[in-house]
């Protein structure tokens, strides 16, 4: 019989009827609630959400991708499209040999490669098509993760490992090849805002006893003037996504020749920033469960926002990047010979199961529609495979 959660600090910040964490978590959680505290103490009272989002996701050893807690898969908080079928670590590599065709070879790096198996299975499938990188370069900071992909490496293709290389930072200027970030950017911190009337809050975050709570402050010059070009009405909540906007400046100044290839969840700007969407796009995942308040079970859960597309195609374009193609993940997908892919792969995985990855992967209302595909490099020749049946560069 499971027992009563406790009427403590802790257990009372867990949803009702959600499942409470071990022991341990929730030590981790108290010492990074502290560490908030002491933060927003230091600050005068309260600090950006953008940098309480950054703690909670990435503080060394205590945030929830720091941490060593499960996070992917069934006995984690959330699923990915490596883990739902290899069939999309194949597509990806179908376009990455295109690139690294163009390049003489080159390297990979993924920025945030997860637990590691779309790595394995782009280096299986490139391995098969004869076309393996150089170097297989991760960027990842949390050493539990880095264990995590190594392990996965280890178990699904252990004569590659040493091509396989874990970087703490981005390469310096000169990499040719292909950067590669799945569910990347949607995890970067961002500046969550409110309109206010012909005014611009930025959203801080305070603590009121146990519990942390939004409170506003002036937005600085440069917030001001981002969201003040969007034409938003009266109290308009949402995010700017200014981080992923830097980081993909960063790369761009580091690629010499190829493509950098992002797959994320977001829109066009003129969608994102839609009346609909008037309380923004902050989601987050704790055991399968997804839900907008970002301020509670703190190192325990994902936070994540949508990505603008536009404002990824501006940086990139500000940066010398062409852009080669944007769309939807299930034309991506397709594009890059997905069909082709499972009926050739048939016999290895139950029919009943390659259906419903497949699914997962196309279909509008699960993958397919909400995740995008995003292409920018220098160099390159086009077209790229992923973009041919359907290009939405002029949704932009």
């Amino acid at each position: 019989m499971t027992s009563a959660p406790r009427p403590d600090t802790d257990t009372a910040l867990v949803p009702p009827g959600w499942p409470l964490p071990p022991a341990a978590d929730l030590a981790r959680s108290r010492a990074l609630r502290a560490l908030l505290r002491a933060q927003m103490d230091a600050a005068g009272g309260s600090i950006p959400f953008a940098r309480f989002m950054e703690l909670a996701l990435y503080a060394p050893e205590l945030g929830y991708y720091s941490a060593a807690q499960p996070k992917f898969g069934e006995a984690g908080d959330f699923v990915t499209a490596p883990e739902l079928s290899p069939l999309f670590g194949l597509c990806l590599a179908n376009q990455i040999a295109q690139v690294l065709e163009q390049v003489d070879g080159g390297d990979i790096l993924e920025a945030g490669a997860g637990s590691g198996m779309l790595a394995a299975e782009v280096l299986l499938a490139l391995e098969a098509r004869g076309r393996l990188p150089q170097h297989y370069f991760i960027l990842e900071l949390s050493a539990a993760l880095r264990a995590l992909q190594q392990h996965t490496l280890e178990r699904r293709a252990p004569h590659l490992l040493a091509r396989v290389c874990w970087l703490d930072a981005l390469p310096p200027p000169g990499f040719r090849g292909v950067v590669l970030g799945n569910e990347l950017l949607d995890a970067l911190p961002v500046t969550r805002f409110r309109v206010n009337g012909g005014g611009v809050l930025e959203q801080h975050v305070r603590y009121d006893g146990d519990e942390f709570a939004f409170c506003e402050q002036p937005a600085s010059a440069g917030v001001t003037a981002r969201v003040a070009a969007l034409g938003l009405p009266s109290n308009y909540v949402s995010e700017l996504g200014l981080q992923a906007d830097a980081w993909l400046r960063s790369v761009a100044t580091r690629l010499e020749l190829g493509v950098v290839l992002l797959l994320d969840y977001g829109f066009p700007r003129a969608e994102l920033y839609h009346p609909q969407r008037a309380h923004g796009t902050l989601m987050c995942h704790y055991r399968h469960r997804s839900h907008d308040n970002p301020l509670i079970l703190v190192g325990l859960q994902d936070i994540t926002a949508h990505v603008d597309f536009t404002a990824i195609a501006e940086a990139g374009h500000d940066t010398g990047l062409k852009l080669f193609g944007y769309t939807s993940q299930a034309a991506f997908l397709i594009g890059c010979g997905l069909t082709e892919l499972a009926i050739e792969s048939m016999d290895l995985r139950p029919q009943l199961e390659q259906a419903q990855a497949m699914n997962k992967l196309t279909a509008p209302h699960e993958m397919g529609e909400l995740f995008k595909v995003i292409a920018l490099g220098r160099g390159v020749r086009a077209p790229l495979r992923g973009f041919v049946i359907q290009d939405r560069r002029s949704r932009l």
